[in-house]
Formats: structure tokens, sequence, C-alpha cells
């Protein structure tokens, strides 16, 4: 009868050269991808009720046989002789193998349960507050945790060396001044990585969110450990590191909600009456679908010496479709004035008269309802007192209001998506 001790001198026997060990090897290769398989079987039967086990389960399916593969080839080269050539450097191999795939396992966990939670809160969703919320924290927090995985298993590895530790050692010695070294040197990576958790869990931006940064228009892409994508409205990137979003202020048209309130200015002649705007704003806005029936306002802001200033105040669900029905309303009240009230389109004027003088040549009302037609030839004098009006104790003179609004500064604003009055920024694209 073959005593224990016998079954163990005849199954080591093999383990004496390098072909025996390479047969005991692939063995142990081939039970650990039967084990690997049958358990991914049994393992994926019983969660597929559940998505989120399911999603672990694909993820790591690689990482797991890769483990599997290195803990038989571990086994195998440890019960081999310390006799056999090369065996010792094939044993610290292995365990740096053992340590990058606990860590490739590791990393591809936490992707695992970060893209489950984003699968499970989908962006198609008119209102995605709550998914973008989500998205962002754990995408965020998924890239931070990686990155401390990773360094922990680089360190690990390199430990396995000896000479490692005795630089360890060294360091441990003067401590001081390599953590200062240490902390200059890195300062742009934890700052990154430190900015990373205080955006995952104060949130001022959050993936999808629209943005205004340093006058570029457009919506959070991506979030890495480092940086910030914004896709910028005419299809460039923005590359932003996610320190500056801590230190520097910016616009987030999104934080709370994607409504928002859009503003469209145009000019029209002193004598266009304000009620036929209203009215034809209303008919245009009825017939608007990019309307959400919030705000509906047309006033007037400011008078210049040439016209009159609109400014008319519309509402939708989100800026691409605020962007629309801006161009829309002013699109729509520019042909009711072209094709209504031509006469009342601004027009420049000019004071032909001698010098000194001048000729009113529209009579005001209360003038005219008293002189009759005769009003219309008479030559008046501007009384002293509003010959004196500007001067430079006039605080509206002083200000420099009385020239009008700049024209340049009027094209911004009116080509500006939801941007409020003198905010230059770009053309949204559609949501």
């Amino acid at each position: 009868m073959i005593s224990f001790d016998s079954f163990e001198r005849i199954a080591s026997a093999p383990l004496n050269s390098w072909p025996g060990t390479f047969v005991v090897a692939s063995l142990a290769v081939v039970f650990a991808i039967g084990a690997h398989w049958v358990g991914a079987r049994i393992l994926v039967r019983i969660a597929r009720p559940y998505p989120l086990m399911s999603v672990v389960l694909r993820f790591i399916d690689n990482p797991a046989l890769a483990l599997l593969i290195i803990l038989a080839l571990g086994f195998v080269v440890v019960e081999a002789p310390d006799t056999l050539p090369f065996a010792a450097a094939l044993r610290d191999l292995l365990t740096v193998l053992l340590i990058v795939a606990l860590t490739w396992l590791a990393v591809r966990s936490v992707g695992a349960v970060a893209e489950a939670l984003v699968q499970a809160h989908p962006l198609d969703n008119q209102d995605n507050l709550q998914a973008r919320r989500i998205h962002t924290q754990a995408r965020v927090l998924a890239r931070s945790v990686m990155v401390v995985i990773v360094i922990i298993g680089f360190g690990g590895a390199l430990m396995t060396f000896p000479a490692v530790r005795q630089v360890g050692a060294s360091l441990l010695a003067s401590a001081g001044v390599a953590g200062l070294v240490a902390g200059i040197a890195a300062r742009p990576v934890l700052g990154n990585l430190i900015a990373g958790l205080q955006i995952a869990l104060s949130q001022p931006i959050r993936l999808d969110d629209v943005v205004v940064i340093q006058g570029e228009w457009g919506r959070v892409e991506e979030i890495t450990g480092t940086y910030v994508s914004i896709r910028i409205w005419d299809q460039r990137r923005l590359i932003v590191p996610l320190q500056w979003f801590i230190e520097n202020p910016f616009a987030n048209w999104t934080r709370n909600s994607s409504q928002i309130i859009g503003t469209v200015f145009f000019y029209v002649d002193y004598r266009m009456p304000v009620a036929p705007l209203r009215e034809e704003l209303d008919r245009i806005l009825q017939n608007a679908p990019e309307w959400d029936k919030r705000v509906q306002v047309l006033q007037v802001t400011d008078a210049t010496e040439k016209s009159m200033q609109i400014r008319v105040l519309v509402s939708s669900f989100d800026s691409g479709l605020n962007f629309d029905l801006r161009c829309r309303v002013r699109e729509g009240l520019l042909n009711f004035v072209q094709s209504a009230y031509p006469q009342f389109l601004p027009r420049a004027r000019a004071d032909l008269s001698p010098e000194g003088e001048h000729v009113d040549f529209a009579a005001p009302l209360e003038r005219g309802v008293a002189d009759g037609a005769n009003a219309t030839n008479r030559v008046i004098r501007p009384p002293a007192s509003s010959r004196t009006a500007n001067t430079e104790a006039d605080p509206v003179a002083s200000r420099g209001e009385r020239y009008g609004p700049d024209a340049s500064a009027h094209s911004a604003a009116t080509t500006a998506p939801n941007a409020p009055a003198g905010t230059a920024a770009k053309p949204a694209e559609r949501r």
C-alpha cells in the first residue's frame, strides 16, 4: 500500500526537471481554465436576474481567469525544488504577476460598480438632473479609487525586490527631505486628485452640464482623474484641469435645472407702437414648439437719440431649444415690422437747419392740437434750461449713456445663446 510520503514523493518527482515541471504546469493551467469556465457559467446563471451583479461578472471575467492561471503556476513553482535552475527567479516573477493580477481585478471591480450605476440611471430622460449627478459621482470617484489601487499595487510589486526595500529604508531615514521633495514634485497630481474628490462630492459641474468658461460655451463631455473635457458648440474640445474648477469662477447654466430664459434685442423707431409687437410675439410663441410657456415678456428697455431698444424674454426647457426659439422670435418680429410697419424701422436723422436754429418737422401732439397745421412751419428755439441739461454734472451724461448702446455689444448680445444682457457667448447646439 502506498503511503502519503510515497505519494508526495511520486507527485513531486516530475518537478525535478524542467520538462516534468512544464507538463505539470500545463495540467495546472488546464485545470484553472476549466474551473474558471464552470464557475463563470454558474455565476452568470445565478446573477442573471440582477443587473448590477451581471455587469460586475462581465468586467472581472478576464482578470479572474488571469488570477487563477497565475495561482496554478505559482503552486507548481513553489513545489519545485530549489535545485531546479532559475526556480527562485521564476518565483519572484510569479509574485509580481500575482500582485499585477490582483491590482487588475480590483481596478476592474471598481469600474464594474461604476458602470452598473451609470447603466441604472440613463441620461436620455428629459429631466436627467439626478442621473447626471450619479454619473459624475460614480465616474470621478471610481477613477480616484483606481488611481489609489494602481499606486498601491505598483508599490507592492516594487517591494518584492530586496534592493528596492533597501532604498525604501534609506528614504525613511531621511523622511523629511524626501517628503518635501515628493510633495513638491507631485503637487499637480495630488491637487487634481483632491479636486476630483471635491467635484464628486460637492458637484459644481456634472456630466452634460452646460457651462461658459472664459467666454466659451459648451457641455461637459468627460470628467477624468486629471482634467475635464468641454465640448464646445462648434465641435472643438476645451481641456480644463480639475483644479481650475475649484479655484476659478465659471457659469453653469444647468446647475439646478436645464430650463433657461433667453434674451432678444432689436431696435425700432420712436413712433413704432409697442402693442402690435406684443400681439405678434404672442402669435409667434403660440406656434413655437421650443417655448415652454413660462416666460413671455416684451419691453422697451432703452431709448437712444436714434431709436428705442426692444427686449424680448422667452423661456425653454434647455439652452439648445432656447437658441432656436430666440432665432425664431427675432426673425418673426423683424419680418412683422418690415411688412406691417416699414416706416418705423430705425433710420438716421440729420438736422440741416441754420446754426442755432432747430426745425420741428413733426409737431408734438399737444402743440399740433393747439396750433393746427401752422405748427409744422414754426421755428422753435430750445429753452435755456434744456440747453444746459447735458453738462458735466448730469449723471446720465457723465456715464456716456446719451450716446446710445455700443453696436458691437448689441451684436454680440443678440447672437449669444441664452446669455444675459451684455454677456457674449457662442451659439448653442441642439441638446
